[in-house]
């Protein structure tokens, strides 16, 4: 076994080096494979099959596809479901793994976190139906196309959670950086990106939206996590560069004050403020506690860290919700790991177990033994006490040093437990490796997307906590307790966009024109102006536009010109045609302006809505 599991490792190392072709890797996984060497074997495959999968889900430069260079698609799937979108929020999740295995030495992962960066100073600037970055609103926008051109179809708008953690991620990059003495690229480049990010949390934290899985509006225990947390590290990396985020300062206290709101006495609830009606256990808690981990902040409850009381009570509250619920949990009793889904009442595909869900149990076991074996200790309270009783029913509150042999027997039991969430995933997951979105609750065959990005980004980084590689500090013990009485505050923020490191300004660029109107069958809407390829305002001429996307709330008429030249300016109207297809009608109002960009987007959006 050993031998096997040796052979694994290498050849997951000869993989990186030499970029092997997967289906080779799948052909020994199905000779030698699990059952030849158990979870770590699997591990070890499938961690090359997973950092394959996200890296294929990224935009690179120089290869022509529909994805622009750094973006992140969420799948490659585009119909049932079509998830062929980039998410501000999974992508930076994405990036923060990348940054985090690139500072643990994988060294050929930074031209793609750069090609990242330079993607989301693009998209901060996209104007959406959310807003734009005039007044911060535009960075709320939850998805973009692929080609960084707006989503403009009916969707769960703002969501609060894309920006914090897009900064988390800049700030970890940025911050290796600076150790390498490149502090005025950092400034120059980096900052206005992150700052941007952080000013739009300080003003708009106190505001509902809709949470990590875009259903229920109101306010997000996940969201709110990561706020905090952004604004904490904001303030220390401001100050490391010799600026400030004063929004920061006077908005993490009560963001954090806010977030005990939460605590219901017994497990984390996911939303309050909100008209959902469930119960409010919900993976995303666990995930909030995930993604808001430090290594140095011990089991604090304040933060919710993974080894405090109150995140072991709601892993219990939340993990034990799907034990009887799914045909593949039977026979899972207390203390054994089970198939995670999303929520109890979820309805989606059926309601399912997710990878990315049963992945976080795992993680979030692994996290809390780092802090454990860290600290030196075990605390089991009154609190954590029915967590821990699930793995040993006869332990009994109290402290235990790391010499005594309850300590050495809970944490073995808890590492034990972890491993069964990774031995389902390993049970229902593919000879292949790939992993979609979810697994059917009755015989675990895989459902929904395919190749989903934050299903592979969590193996990986759940399979890294198993192996104590951990991400640095965020400070999260240095952020203070919260006031005693919270505050609805908000600091005003400030935008401007930041610059884009490109080879080169592109001459070209496709200017598409979205612009809302209501209209009968038959009747067909045009854009024409003072530029040639919308006609010279010769309505015979004019760009028509589409109405494949119109639907009765978002009456959506859409068209693009291919080919205007950077930095031309011109005017433009949109009108319509009868269903004689003679008889033009003009918008009211007075003639629009429009300036083709000059950078690196190859793809603008200009979103309007009809003028009467």
């Amino acid at each position: 076994m050993l031998y096997a599991v040796l052979f694994a490792g290498l050849l997951s190392i000869f993989y990186c080096w030499t970029q092997i072709s997967l289906p080779l890797l799948s052909a020994w996984y199905i000779v030698i494979g699990p059952t030849a060497s158990g979870l770590d074997s699997f591990i070890a495959y499938e961690r090359s099959v997973a950092l394959h999968g996200v890296l294929k889900n990224i935009g690179v430069k120089d290869k022509r596809t529909e994805v622009d260079p750094g973006v992140i698609i969420a799948s490659p799937s585009q119909q049932d479901p079509d998830y062929f979108y980039t998410w501000t929020r999974d992508s930076a999740l994405t990036a923060k793994m990348l940054v985090d295995a690139f500072l643990a030495g994988d060294i050929s992962l930074q031209p793609r976190i750069e090609d990242y960066i330079s993607a989301q100073a693009i998209l901060q600037t996209v104007a959406s139906p959310s807003g734009d970055l005039t007044d911060g609103t535009g960075l709320g926008e939850p998805k973009f196309e692929v080609n960084s051109t707006p989503f403009t179809g009916p969707w769960g708008r703002p969501q609060r959670d894309g920006p914090p953690l897009r900064a988390t991620a800049l700030i970890a990059y940025s911050l290796w950086l600076l150790s390498k003495g490149e502090r005025s690229r950092v400034i120059s480049q980096f900052w206005p990106i992150i700052s941007n990010d952080l000013s739009y949390v300080g003003e708009y934290w106190n505001q509902t939206g809709f949470d990590l899985w875009e259903e229920v509006e109101g306010s997000s225990f996940f969201t709110l996590a990561v706020q905090h947390r952004a604004l904490v590290e904001g303030q220390a990396f401001a100050e490391q560069i010799g600026t400030v985020c004063a929004a920061c300062r006077t908005q993490a206290p009560q963001v954090l004050c806010f977030l005990q709101s939460f605590w219901n006495g017994g497990f984390i609830m996911s939303n309050i403020n909100d008209q959902s009606g469930r119960n409010g256990k919900d993976a995303s808690t666990i995930l909030g506690s995930v993604h808001t981990f430090d290594p140095d902040a011990g089991c604090d409850d304040l933060t919710f860290q993974p080894c405090s009381s109150r995140a072991l009570a709601n892993h219990k509250a939340v993990t034990g919700a799907f034990r009887s619920l799914y045909a593949i949990n039977s026979g899972r009793g207390q203390g054994a790991a089970v198939a995670v889904g999303r929520y109890t009442e979820d309805v989606y595909y059926g309601g399912n177990p997710w990878y990315l869900c049963t992945l976080a149990a795992a993680e979030q076991l692994y996290d809390a033994l780092y802090q454990i074996h860290l600290i030196g200790s075990l605390v089991i309270d009154a609190l954590s006490l029915a967590f821990f009783q699930d793995l040993d029913p006869l332990v009994e509150a109290g402290s235990y040093s790391a010499s005594s042999e309850v300590y050495s027997n809970m944490t073995a039991a808890m590492r034990k437990y972890a491993d069964g969430y990774l031995s389902i995933v390993h049970d229902f997951t593919p000879t292949d490796g790939s992993l979609a979105e979810q697994y059917f609750r009755d015989d675990g065959s895989p459902l929904s997307a395919a190749a989903l990005t934050w299903s592979y980004s969590s193996f990986l980084t759940a399979t890294s906590r198993r192996s104590s590689v951990v991400p640095s500090s965020w400070g999260a013990s240095k952020a203070g307790a919260p006031p005693a009485v919270c505050s609805s505050t908000s600091a005003p923020g400030s935008y401007a966009p930041a610059p884009v490191d490109c080879s080169s300004n592109v001459s070209s660029v496709a200017v598409t024109f979205d612009v809302l109107k209501p209209t009968m069958f038959g009747e067909t809407v045009f854009v024409t102006g003072s530029h040639a390829p919308l006609g010279n305002w010769d309505t015979s001429r004019g760009l028509e536009l589409h109405a494949n996307r119109y639907t009765d709330s978002n009456p959506l008429w859409s068209g693009t010109a291919s080919a205007m030249e950077a930095g031309d300016s011109f005017e433009y109207k949109y009108y319509q045609t009868g269903t004689d297809g003679n008889t033009v009608v003009y918008e009211g109002g007075a003639n629009r302006g429009f300036t083709v960009p000059e950078g690196c987007a190859r793809n603008v959006v200009q979103v309007d809505t009809w003028q009467e």
